[in-house]
């Protein structure tokens, strides 16, 4: 094999490595962050398998590891689509209708207990009269 070939081989074999290097980066990255792991330049180091040294020299994946590193906010619910949520006028016809339900049942309520109040005094002036 000649020196030019050599270096030719040399070359292609370095830039297999690098992207292979590349492709496990950004794999770790997307498992990391997914995971809600820590993102910094030793836990994507380790978890890709490449140096701390290697990741600083690429600019794109530094600033990506630099991104993910700021805190989050943490939103315990999902926020429902602007399209989907109620409308002030849905909100107040709702309210409007669980009103009168609530007053309904009030009613009903106040019924019942007059009527088992007369059929429990019947029943004492009944037993008072047997006696």
């Amino acid at each position: 094999m000649s020196r030019p070939e050599q270096t030719a081989a040399l070359v292609a074999a370095a830039a297999r490595r690098h992207d292979d290097a590349r492709r496990r980066a950004v794999a770790a990255l997307r498992r990391l962050d997914t995971a809600g792991d820590p993102v910094n330049m030793s836990t994507v180091a380790r978890a890709a398998g490449v140096s701390r040294a290697w990741l600083y020299r690429q600019a794109d994946l530094r600033a990506l590891i630099d991104t993910l590193r700021q805190p989050r906010p943490q939103t315990s619910r999902v926020s429902t689509p602007r399209t989907e949520r109620a409308t002030d006028d849905s909100l107040r016809h709702q309210l409007e209708a669980l009103r009168a339900t609530h007053a309904e049942l009030e009613a009903e309520n106040r019924r019942l207990r007059e009527a088992l109040a007369r059929k429990l005094g019947q029943q004492r002036t009944g037993v008072a009269a047997d006696l």
